[in-house]
């Protein structure tokens, strides 16, 4: 694999997902931000975070499948979240560890969550981007 996963010494060991991840691979790979559209172009989980997060997550990993890689090439999530608050952790916590459970990826790769006041679309309530490195 192209990506390994790690918490060094030193820093917080967060179960959610790895601090650092190492690319040895050859071909990297940008993801634009994925929202929580099916494929044509429907919101899945309209107002429902959870549900959003998810879908996202299941985008990142079929635009990944498209150029042969999978989740597990990922090596930088960043998260953008309307409205956030830290009690929607729990549903973002949700929404990737159901992702995850589908995609059979554990760990996740390390990641950047923002607040944000509004996405393109009303409906849309996180949006996803991914960097990944493939072999």
């Amino acid at each position: 694999m192209a990506i390994t996963l790690v918490n060094p010494s030193g820093l917080p060991k967060i179960e959610a997902y790895r601090q650092v991840s190492v690319a040895t691979g050859s071909k990297l790979v940008f993801i634009a931000g994925q929202v929580a559209w099916d494929a044509d172009a429907r919101t899945i989980g309209r107002g429902d975070f959870a549900a959003q997060v998810e879908q996202c997550y299941l985008n990142v990993a079929t635009a990944l499948a498209g150029v042969g890689g999978s989740f597990n090439d990922v090596a930088k999530l960043t998260i953008y979240a309307v409205g956030w608050t830290p009690d929607k952790m729990p549903l973002l916590l949700e929404g990737i560890a159901r992702a995850a459970a589908k995609l059979g990826v554990t760990p996740v790769p390390p990641g950047t969550l923002l607040g944000v006041s509004a996405l393109s679309d009303p409906e849309h309530l996180v949006e996803v981007e991914a960097t990944a490195v493939i072999d």
